[in-house]
């Protein structure tokens, strides 16, 4: 089977004067810092075919993604189903959610979509044969778990150990950085995909836009010689570049993406090529449940409860939450899988935390799962179960946390049953008995 592929991105930064998200605040932009990109990357072997679109914005709508796959079905006849879209997860970007006071720019989102559709056909138009290359190394210094634990039990997410109270971390990170790299004709590169859990809020809370880290690890990688390199955030709901270890010292967003870079190239630079690959695609929606709230939860009151930013803007929010919730029932949410052969890059539509990450390229073994998070929309935080006890940010019930204990599980169960079922159709991992 003869393999292609293809790359494109387009400029998506915001003007001046819109609303930002990701600090919960309705903050106006007055400056750009550096620019913002829609990127594509499309595979084709055989008669199969995936596409990876990201976004460096905070998140991508459910509907948003349902439109950018009907427009590029409708525009250049690929099949929608197959197309991941991940947002970056950047603090430092334009409203394309109401998140906390801030309301979604209905004409920003309009036009973003739009861009995203049409740089899917410049890849498509871009498509050649292709050799690519899959591999992974390890991350230790960037990425941080943020949750400290206290001395009575409770979390203080973004904790540190200058507090006399501070007990211990209380978790992993999840160190992979992971690449797929893609060459053309005479061994050029024409693009590359690079995953890995950490928390980009540079600049989140400033009047700016900015790409944060993964803009800096797509422009070292194009210094470098890598003409669009994708950034897939994994599960890094927990995960962040301050380290409670050195007293919350942030690691400048320069420092964290070129380190990034560096690493991703220097997997590239040992990776074997592979002119054939066998591709799949699946998904399945689950219907998430909501918490049981209580008047404790509402007020903030619970034990370990931290409100970020203002507690005031929860107050306004509650209202309509406690509404939705009950309104609602289930929070419904899709789970795509897009197999490379070993590999199986699974996307989770939330704010994954790394211990529900960790769980399911575990239980993948002997495929390789890589998790791509914020993407095909986004139902809040999910953090693991055991997080509710202590409290923390993360865990309060809020715009950004509202579902059950039980939501990671349900994740993790139905990504495993996903890549079973593609086991069970064709195995992804040769057997060496074989």
């Amino acid at each position: 089977m003869s393999m292609r592929a293809g790359f494109a991105q387009m400029d998506i930064t915001p003007p001046v004067g819109i609303s930002k998200i990701g600090w919960l605040r309705d903050i106006k932009v007055d400056k750009v810092l550096d620019p913002l990109y829609a990127r594509v990357c499309i595979l084709e072997s055989g008669d199969e075919t995936i596409a990876f679109v990201q976004l460096d914005t905070l998140t991508i709508r459910w509907s948003d993604t349902d439109e950018i796959r009907k427009g590029v079905a409708a525009e250049h006849g690929y099949p929608g189903a197959r197309v991941m879209v991940a947002a970056t997860h950047n603090h430092a970007g334009p409203a394309v959610a109401n998140v906390g006071d801030v309301k979604r720019d209905e004409g920003y989102t309009s036009q973003l979509v739009e861009k995203v559709v049409r740089a899917f056909g410049q890849a498509l138009e871009s498509m050649e044969q292709a050799t690519v290359g899959l591999g992974s190394g390890f991350e230790f210094d960037v990425a941080h778990n943020r949750r400290v634990i206290m001395r009575d039990g409770t979390v203080r997410t973004h904790g540190n150990f200058n507090d006399p109270e501070a007990l211990c971390i209380e978790g992993p990170i999840d160190p992979e950085l992971a690449v797929l790299a893609v060459r053309g004709a005479h061994g050029r590169l024409l693009g590359a995909i690079v995953n890995f859990a950490c928390h980009p809020t540079h600049h989140g809370g400033g009047t700016a836009i900015s790409a944060g880290y993964p803009g800096v690890v797509a422009s070292t990688m194009r210094n470098r010689g890598c003409p669009v390199t994708l950034f897939l955030n994994g599960a890094c709901g927990n995960i962040h570049t301050s380290n409670p270890a050195a007293g919350g010292v942030d690691m400048p967003m320069e420092e964290a993406g070129r380190r990034l870079a560096e690493d991703a190239l220097a997997v590239m630079a040992n990776m074997e090529m592979r002119d054939t690959l066998r591709l799949g695609s699946r998904s399945r929606s689950v219907q998430l449940p909501y918490r049981h709230v209580t008047d404790a939860e509402t007020g903030g009151a619970v034990r370990g409860a931290q409100r970020f930013v203002d507690p005031a803007i929860y107050d306004r929010q509650m209202p309509k939450l406690v509404e939705r919730i009950k309104a609602r029932g289930t929070q419904p949410a899709e789970v795509q899988t897009h197999f490379i052969d070993e590999y199986a890059f699974v996307s989770i539509p939330a704010e994954l935390f790394v211990q529900v990450g960790l769980r399911i390229k575990q239980d993948a073994h002997p495929v390789h799962a890589l998790i791509v998070g914020y993407a095909n929309g986004n139902v809040g935080y999910v953090p693991h179960a055991e997080a509710f006890s202590r409290g923390g940010y993360e865990t309060t019930l809020g715009p950004p946390s509202h579902l059950a204990p039980e939501a990671g599980t349900m994740l993790a169960d139905c990504a495993a049953g996903l890549i079973e079922e593609e086991e069970q159709a064709r195995p992804l991992v040769q057997d060496p008995g074989e």
